[in-house]
């Protein structure tokens, strides 16, 4: 397996980063977006980053010869957090949002110790989770309502 991540996954990981600096920035700030609240776009963008999330461990159990049936059921939960907080209200939506992108963040050291996935993407992702939680929690407790 390569030792550094390819440039895309650079990139993109770190272009991934934009919307929710940005959107943190106007929830914290009380700007509109083009007339848009930046809070529920936020929030929706940090659901489906937190499926994408799940989705590399899915993704990691499909290519792995032992296919774990645990890895499969702990792939989906992210997807199932997310989606109920955006049910949840304000702070507890990002909060919530928050909170799951950095915990899984450290979960997933597991997938490049075991081999599943290179160890580039475990460092990687800690950054980028860390990143994205911090900005989620910022704009959930700190943010305008």
């Amino acid at each position: 397996m390569p030792r550094h991540p390819p440039p895309a996954a650079l990139v993109l990981g770190g272009a991934g980063l934009i919307p929710f600096l940005g959107l943190a920035a106007l929830v914290i700030l009380g700007q509109s977006l083009f007339g848009l609240a930046p809070r529920p776009l936020l929030a929706a963008y940090g659901a489906v980053i937190a499926s994408f999330l799940g989705g590399l461990r899915w993704g990691a159990a499909a290519a792995s010869p032992e296919g774990r049936g645990a890895d499969y059921a702990v792939s989906v939960v992210p997807s199932l957090i997310a989606w109920a907080s955006l049910f949840a209200p304000a702070p507890w939506d990002l909060g919530t949002l928050g909170a799951l992108v950095l915990v899984w963040g450290l979960v997933d050291q597991d997938l490049p110790r075991r081999g599943l996935v290179p160890a580039w993407l475990g460092r990687l992702r800690l950054v980028l989770s860390g990143v994205a939680g911090l900005a989620l929690l910022a704009a959930g407790f700190w943010g305008a309502t």
